[in-house]
């Protein structure tokens, strides 16, 4: 017979169920603010401090990083939205953090939020079942020109296949882009979301240029600049450094600058707000202003080519009174004589007869045009540039200097490649103009407009130079062309009568 001594025994099972339902509470229901989460963090936060002291500091960026990748995969994965924004901060830092001297490789952490937004995407539409943006004009126009590309690796003119392996990566895999940002921006909300943090970073870029310029370098930066005599030959010029932010360089940086200003403006002059208006105008000179100082060419010639577009599309009296003061005052600046070196380079890029760069780029692509002519393939993705002088140092194309993103096309993907590409940019303005004249909201309708004479300004630009290879242009570009696409669509549903 049992007796009060006696012990009760409790199954094991059940006191495996207990301590799962004590953590659930503690870790779950309590959300860790009890000891069990102090104790937890002080732990971490030791375990950390340690692995840092004796490792360093890259030591313990990594650990943080491997604490943080799981919950940031499942975060991209599952909501798409957090790692567009992700991606979109991360591609104006990603040299900034090069620069810092951490071995933190941003490029790939990029990358791999791209292949996990392509992941989310193929799972979203087992859901939603949308494909209109593949089968719209640009996307069919986008999937053609990636198609283009990895046909190129069976050139039968391209000298090495490692060259075209690791260009296809920074040309075709960043395109798919354009589909995740056309399928994911759902709402005006969003919008308007990626439009402020855009213009929230090109201002911490514009105010860091104006830091270099006028307080100077960082010790990395000026380590940087002294570690290859070609970097003091390109960005040393007439006594004074060519200024690039916390960018790669300051075409990259001029770039961004003049498309960011270009956003501003157009939002500023269809703002009904005073105080938006005032403040948009403020960034908008903060941007040219600061883009002086990049001593790109380039950029100086895409603003007053953005403004007489937008004349063309909105022809009317009062813009034309207004584009012809600005005018006035662009060509009184260009041609009265100025001894500031900023202001002479500038007036150069409208004298181009003069300039001795442009001649030799001029006599380089005169060179060229007889392989242009030959080769309707050309000579194979990344046989210029960097990865042609890597792994075919001794080819003709390695060591040509194509100084423009059309040529760079025409040179490694034939005649038959550029009139692809020009194609793909004629249906990317043609869709843009049709939309704007077709979108009723205004706000939306701004957007639009605003895409689009980015997208004709980086036009103009990658002539002279390559305007969408880099971060971040070559994510910003499709993302505007995206936002083309994604404001019709917006209106159309904000037109429809409620059920």
């Amino acid at each position: 017979m049992n007796n009060s001594r006696d012990t009760i025994l409790i199954p094991a099972s059940h006191k495996k169920r207990d301590i799962r339902t004590w953590l659930y509470r503690k870790l779950m229901e309590e959300k860790m603010n009890n000891w069990l989460g102090v104790a937890l963090f002080l732990v971490a936060a030791a375990g950390i401090a340690c692995i840092t002291a004796f490792g360093g500091l890259q030591s313990g960026v990594l650990l943080l990083v491997g604490i943080f990748a799981i919950p940031l995969v499942y975060a991209v994965v599952a909501y798409p939205q957090f790692g567009i924004m992700a991606m979109l901060v991360l591609a104006y830092l990603v040299f900034a953090i090069i620069r810092l001297g951490i071995d933190f490789p941003a490029g790939t952490l990029i990358d791999g939020i791209e292949a996990l937004l392509i992941l989310g995407f193929f799972i979203k539409q087992k859901k939603y079942r949308d494909w209109s943006m593949v089968k719209h004009p640009v996307g069919i126009m986008i999937l053609v020109w990636i198609a283009y590309n990895l046909f190129q690796a069976g050139n039968p003119s391209a000298e090495s296949r490692l060259a075209w392996l690791y260009t296809i990566r920074s040309v075709a895999f960043v395109m798919l882009t354009y589909f995740i940002f056309a399928l994911q921006i759902r709402t005006i909300y969003f919008l308007r979301l990626i439009i402020r943090t855009w213009i929230l970073l090109a201002v911490l870029v514009a105010l860091y240029a104006l830091k270099q310029q006028f307080i100077g370098f960082s010790g990395s930066e000026q380590e940087w600049l002294n570690s290859d005599p070609m970097v003091r030959e390109l960005l040393f010029i007439a006594g004074q450094w060519r200024k690039f932010s916390f960018l790669s360089d300051p075409v990259v940086f001029s770039y961004t600058m003049v498309i960011s200003s270009i956003l501003c403006a157009c939002i500023a002059v269809n703002t009904q707000a005073t105080w938006k208006k005032v403040l948009l105008v403020v960034f908008t000179l903060l941007f040219l202003y600061s883009m002086l100082f990049s001593g790109t060419r380039g950029a100086y010639v895409m603003v007053p080519a953005a403004m007489v577009f937008y004349a063309v599309i909105n022809l009317s009296r009062k813009v034309l009174l207004v584009m012809a003061a600005l005018g006035v005052m662009i060509a009184g600046l260009i041609f009265v004589p100025i001894g500031n070196p900023t202001i002479q380079r500038f007036q150069s890029a409208f004298k181009p007869s003069a300039d001795a760069s442009f001649n030799t780029r001029k006599t380089n692509q005169e060179r060229i045009k007889p392989f242009i002519l030959s080769h309707p393939l050309g000579g194979g993705l990344g046989a210029t540039g960097v990865w042609g002088q890597r792994f075919a140092p001794y080819s003709f194309l390695a060591n040509f200097p194509p100084d423009s993103g059309y040529v760079r096309v025409a040179v490694e993907l034939g005649w038959l490649g550029l009139l692809l590409f020009c194609v793909l940019m004629f249906v990317i303005l043609k869709t843009g103009i049709d939309n704007y004249y077709r979108i009723r909201d205004p706000e939306l309708k701004t957007y639009c407009l605003a895409m689009v004479l980015i997208v004709f300004a980086l036009n103009i630009g990658n002539y002279p130079q390559e305007a969408l290879v880099q971060f971040p242009t070559n994510i910003y570009f499709y993302l505007v062309v995206a936002i083309i696409v994604v404001t019709n669509r917006l209106d159309r549903q904000m037109q429809k009568p409620l059920p």
